[in-house]
């Protein structure tokens, strides 16, 4: 067997501190984009106007607190596993801190996300075949290990599971609660469960009612559905991260990629703003619970912007090519009484929130659409 020559370590960069100050205060912006239906409006945190975007917080949180435990050494590399968009912000957290960056990531990691990455500094590893347990997630973990062993003093952050990811989004809470008088409801994306667990617990001390939704990804493993391969990136996972705060969702909604794509198209053609997988499916899930809760404020974060996904969630022949043109699309959730009760393959809700890790899932039924009017 011949073994891959060791790597040297990636040259240091200086630390560029000033880069910190432009983390965060991002906007507010107020939501009434028809989706599909006319609401009240709800309230979109653009995080995609934030220097690194949404994960520069927790990335920048993360390698502070590895620092401050003797973990990461100054000019040490960060190695870590990414389908994009932490990538970015570890990039920028490597630059003003003086990090070089290593990230491992697979082949349907977008083009032109690849040269951004590199255009930023770090050095990409990519995986060509998912592994049969645990997906894309899984081979880039099991490559993200080699890596490890092949470069000295070499750190890893594991986003799946760091709190220090969670508390990166102090800052974001803190934000909200400046600019918002009252908040009714909160829905969050979830893929590693950083940023909802990082908000949920400082913004129901201020709001002790608060109600919060969880939107995930259909074919994602996170709140007890199977693990099947995923169009939408960003959201979801097929492993079962411990950052996730299960308890604390008062319910989850899982969205499939035709309903992420029609809602980040109605935003861009309206609102101006939109994003990506993520930025759809928790837009088509506020303005749901803006009709729903009558009355309620109800407040979301936009992670990203659209630039990254111009070749998929924005482009034609990539929607048409994986059927999205010609999805039935689900104008209001299917409901279903527990997450093994059926596999969701469209908008699909259930008030009934489990921790995968805690429970054995049976043999589910027949996939079912989400409900169509």
């Amino acid at each position: 067997m011949t073994l891959a020559p060791p790597l040297h370590r990636p040259r240091a960069h200086r630390t560029n501190p000033e880069l910190l100050a432009l983390v965060g205060r991002t906007p507010l912006a107020r939501i009434r984009t028809e989706l599909p239906y006319a609401h009240p409006g709800f309230w979109a945190k653009l995080e995609c106007l934030g220097a690194g975007g949404m994960k520069a917080r927790s990335a920048v949180s993360m390698l502070r607190g590895a620092r401050q435990r003797g973990e990461l050494r100054p000019g040490a590399t960060v190695v870590e596993s990414t389908s994009g968009t932490l990538g970015v912000g570890l990039a920028f957290a490597g630059q003003a801190l003086g990090h070089p960056v290593v990230l491992v990531g697979d082949r349907e990691l977008e083009p032109s996300m690849r040269q951004l990455l590199r255009t930023y500094g770090a050095q990409l590893e990519l995986v060509e075949r998912p592994a049969p347990e645990g997906g894309w997630q899984a081979a880039r973990i099991a490559r993200l290990r080699e890596v490890l062993a092949r470069i000295p003093e070499a750190y890893w952050p594991d986003q799946y599971n760091n709190p220090d990811n969670a508390a990166g989004y102090l800052s974001m809470a803190a934000e909200l609660c400046g600019q918002l008088d009252h908040l009714d409801v909160l829905v969050c994306s979830v893929g590693t469960g950083g940023h909802s667990a990082g908000l949920i617990g400082p913004l129901r001390r201020r709001w002790p009612r608060l109600k919060v939704i969880g939107v995930d990804s259909v074919g994602s493993a996170i709140f007890g559905q199977p693990a099947r391969p995923r169009l939408m990136r960003g959201l979801g996972s097929s492993i079962h991260p411990r950052n996730v705060a299960h308890h604390a969702f008062d319910e989850v909604h899982w969205v499939g990629p035709a309903e992420a794509v029609d809602a980040c198209r109605r935003l861009a053609r309206t609102s101006f703003v939109s994003g990506g997988w993520s930025t759809g499916a928790v837009a088509l899930v506020s303005a749901w619970a803006a009709r729903v809760e009558a009355g309620a404020v109800v407040a979301t974060v936009f992670p990203d912007g659209p630039h990254r996904y111009l070749g998929t969630v924005y482009d034609d022949d990539f929607c048409q090519a994986h059927g999205l043109d010609r999805a039935e699309l689900a104008l209001r959730p299917l409901e279903i009484a527990h997450p093994h009760a059926t596999e969701a393959v469209g908008w699909t809700r259930c008030r009934t929130v489990v921790d995968p890790r805690a429970v054995t899932r049976p043999h589910l039924p027949a996939p079912t659409r989400g409900g169509a009017a």
